[in-house]
């Protein structure tokens, strides 16, 4: 085994980047909250969320509107939220006849309405699929929300709001994206269980 390779300095050097990067995501809370009340203002007025991205993006998808659909943290009515990286049938279909490019942009084309936010993530930001699909959603006047690494790819000039993590290292970015998504969950769920609260009080009145 070559002696560069210090095995031992994995967990120190990994949870050390983690935790520096974790700590710089203070200085992105304003486009954090942006997206945020994006996301939360499209529920409450009826629309819903659609998700995409590639590989461990795609499973950052479904795990995230998995959250919404079912809950967070509190028992509340589901939220309309929809990952794209799930139907088998329908992504290798297009992939077959249309080219993998086209795989979420077909989805986002048969199912977004205006209003609807499109998320998407991916550590580069510059996954064609993702920015094809957020096109896409702005040309049916949906809204758009990236999740990428620290430049922001061609996402950042694609989306409405670019969450980004100030990071080149695709792990750390994931790692951080899931901390976002999580914060989203949390602040989406918040607002609806006060709106849902909001509208009961007023009905007793």
């Amino acid at each position: 085994m070559p002696s560069s390779l210090n095995l031992a300095g994995v967990f120190h050097d990994a949870l050390t980047e983690h935790i520096t990067i974790i700590r710089r995501l203070q200085s992105h809370q304003d486009e954090f909250e942006r997206a945020a009340v994006l996301i939360s203002e499209a529920l409450s007025r009826g629309n819903k969320i659609l998700w995409c991205g590639n590989g461990g993006s795609a499973a950052d998808s479904q795990h995230l509107a998995a959250e919404l659909v079912g809950r967070f943290r509190r028992r509340r009515s589901g939220l309309a939220s929809i990952a794209l990286t799930t139907d088998t049938s329908v992504l290798t279909a297009v992939a077959n006849d249309f080219g993998y490019e086209e795989i979420f942009q077909r989805q986002v084309d048969a199912l977004c309405q205006p209003g609807d936010v499109v998320v998407g993530i991916s550590t580069s930001g510059n996954s064609k699929n993702v920015c094809v699909a957020l096109q896409k959603a702005h040309q049916i006047g949906g809204r758009t929300v990236a999740m990428t690494g620290k430049s922001g790819g061609r996402l950042a000039a694609i989306a409405d709001v670019c969450i980004r993590v100030p990071s080149t290292d695709p792990a750390r970015i994931q790692e951080a994206h899931i901390l976002y998504g999580h914060m989203l969950c949390e602040w989406i769920e918040l607002a609806t269980c006060i709106n849902q609260a909001l509208v009961m009080a007023g009905g007793a009145d």
